[in-house]
């Protein structure tokens, strides 16, 4: 259980405080919104109301406690960006921000922020990913050259085993496991027959997957 201050709770950071109540962290949530702090209260364990850009009221938070902060105000920049800065000056251990644009998340990584989250960017390769593909159920970018996708299983895998599909040597693709009915498999061995019933986990090079023609 990790403790995390959370400022900003427009629908972004709303749904970051019920994220983070569902994996049992503990919450301070914060925004200068009375309304918007009332929203979630059952979701964090604390709440207040103030300005994230003043430095006594974050001095009256204690800053250096918190295992991570995230700023989640996505409708003013100038704010974001003050909110970083003074976070980090104030002995924040982990500083993740929101960005909008590019050059946001450039400015925020340059005043502090550990890292930056833009939502837009990445829903926006998602959408794209998803298109690409109709066996494609979930996709995580691990970094520039690969990526972990969830896919249903394409109709000409069917029946065959791990060995005679042989992903690795064809594609260097990794098979990390399958899901059925809900519950993961990771269990996998040269044997391991692909079934309709089950989908597929797998570790692949994004310059790989469009060779793959599912």
């Amino acid at each position: 259980m990790k403790s995390v201050l959370l400022i900003g709770l427009g629908r972004f950071g709303t749904h970051i405080a019920k994220t983070l109540d569902e994996l049992g962290h503990q919450v301070m949530a914060v925004d200068c919104s009375e309304d918007r702090v009332h929203s979630v209260l059952e979701y964090v364990t604390n709440a207040q109301i103030g300005d994230s850009t003043s430095r006594e009221f974050l001095i009256s938070l204690g800053i250096s406690d918190f295992d991570s902060c995230i700023v989640a105000i996505g409708d003013n920049f100038q704010n974001s960006l003050e909110t970083t800065s003074l976070l980090k000056e104030l002995g924040g251990k982990k500083v993740i921000s929101r960005a909008s644009t590019g050059v946001q998340e450039k400015f925020l990584l340059r005043n502090g922020a550990d890292e930056v989250v833009y939502p837009e960017k990445q829903l926006a390769a998602w959408t794209a990913m998803r298109c690409s593909s109709d066996h494609i159920l979930e996709y995580i970018e691990l970094d520039k050259e690969y990526s972990i996708y969830e896919l249903s299983m394409p109709e000409r895998w069917q029946g065959k085993t791990v060995l005679q599909l042989d992903l690795r040597k064809k594609y260097g693709i990794n098979i990390l496991g399958f899901r059925e009915n809900g519950t993961l498999e990771m269990c996998v061995t040269p044997d391991t027959v692909m079934s309709s019933k089950k989908s597929i986990l797998i570790l692949c090079p994004k310059k790989s997957f469009g060779r793959l023609n599912i």
